[in-house]
């Protein structure tokens, strides 16, 4: 059998098969036996044509670059609220952070690189304005809670495309579905039913971490919230000095712990560095995300919240969406709206709804003119 620009020559005859054929069969002949084929997908909520070129998980990680909610994420806080300089992460930049560190432990790994970044892209797409602050207001104020990975996985199932969501593959949907660990949670080694199913939403996972744990303990270095003297020293000195130390560190130790699991895959860090890892978060918690001078704006940031939530109740045109208050109630209406603003969005609308603005009479106004 001979390969001629994508036409395979049989001895039976000529078979046309198209480019995005030869890169599954790239796939099944280059990938480790453990990580995700594309072929091997368990499909889409609904049936679609392949595409021409890409593999499905490629093609995943294209809508969700492309979707209107991942461009919103520019304007939303990482970790503080609408900073000055230029060099502060936003929850986009965190993202495309996450997507690199998830995509250089794949590739080692010899998994799916696709896959692998398209969870790795879409798993914060959900996030409230105003960082974790709008997701701890969201949750008070929505009957039966909120938190930003449901709403992520909402996005891309129902939100997107006018209600008609991504369409996104099950491998893709289940790991942003379980990419959350919370203020104790663990990036890895939890129970099998809180785990993605495949290895590369489990990278995505400890990615997240990794990366968030190191550029936050940057930008609060840099806000001078803390000193680089307030750092633990012996986590440093485990860890790294810098935060590509650290990172190099951290990505180092999963690759190997994890070969070192062969035959039996399990993505693995030594208890050394996973100790270190959560001991430097839960230093972050304390110093940093509950650092009264630090959040001193998030709670103007919650009543803004608030105040919209209220408003929007009132006066739900234009804004809401009709056929989510028919069919899922006016909660739902009102929270999928909230959860998708911009942090300066959310600040634009609420002085409309509540800042007088300069009333200029008639008189004045033909003056002026």
């Amino acid at each position: 059998m001979v390969v001629i620009n994508s036409i395979f020559v049989l001895s039976c005859g000529i078979s046309i098969v198209t480019i995005r054929t030869e890169l599954e069969a790239l796939e099944v002949e280059q990938l480790a036996e453990y990580a995700a084929k594309s072929c091997d997908s368990r499909g889409r909520l609904r049936a679609e044509s392949p595409d021409v070129i890409r593999p499905s998980f490629h093609r995943d990680r294209d809508r969700i670059v492309h979707s209107k909610a991942f461009r919103r994420l520019k304007h939303k806080t990482q970790v503080f609220f609408s900073p000055s300089g230029d060099h502060y992460r936003t929850r986009l930049t965190h993202t495309l952070e996450v997507s690199q560190v998830a995509r250089t432990i794949a590739k080692v790994l010899r998994l799916n690189e696709d896959l692998t970044e398209a969870i790795a892209l879409g798993h914060d797409l959900g996030h409230t304005p105003f960082g974790h602050a709008g997701e701890k207001e969201l949750n008070k104020l929505m009957p039966g809670g909120f938190n930003h990975y449901e709403q992520s996985l909402r996005i891309v199932e129902v939100l997107e495309q006018d209600r008609k969501g991504l369409n996104l593959t099950w491998e893709v949907r289940d790991g942003i579905a379980k990419h959350s660990k919370g203020k104790d949670g663990a990036p890895l080694g939890i129970e099998l039913s809180r785990r993605a199913s495949t290895l590369e939403g489990q990278v995505a996972r400890v990615a997240d971490m990794i990366a968030y744990v190191n550029h936050d303990i940057d930008d609060a270095v840099r806000a001078g919230v803390i000193g680089v003297s307030d750092l633990p020293v012996r986590l440093l000195e485990e860890l790294g000095q810098s935060s590509s130390e650290r990172i190099g560190t951290m990505v180092s130790d999963v690759v190997n712990e994890t070969l070192a699991s062969l035959p039996d895959v399990e993505l693995r860090m030594s208890n050394g560095t996973l100790n270190a890892l959560l001991k430097l978060r839960s230093f972050l918690f304390e110093a940093v995300y509950e650092n009264t001078t630090a959040t001193a704006e998030f709670q103007k940031a919650s009543d803004i919240l608030g105040g919209l939530w209220d408003r929007l109740h009132e006066r739900p045109e234009p804004f809401l969406d009709k056929r989510t208050i028919e069919f899922e109630g006016m909660d739902t209406a009102v929270c999928d709206f909230v959860a998708g603003m911009t942090d300066r969005y959310a600040v634009e609308t609420y002085e409309r709804f509540f800042i007088p603005r300069p009333w200029v009479s008639l008189e004045a106004g033909k003056a002026e003119v």
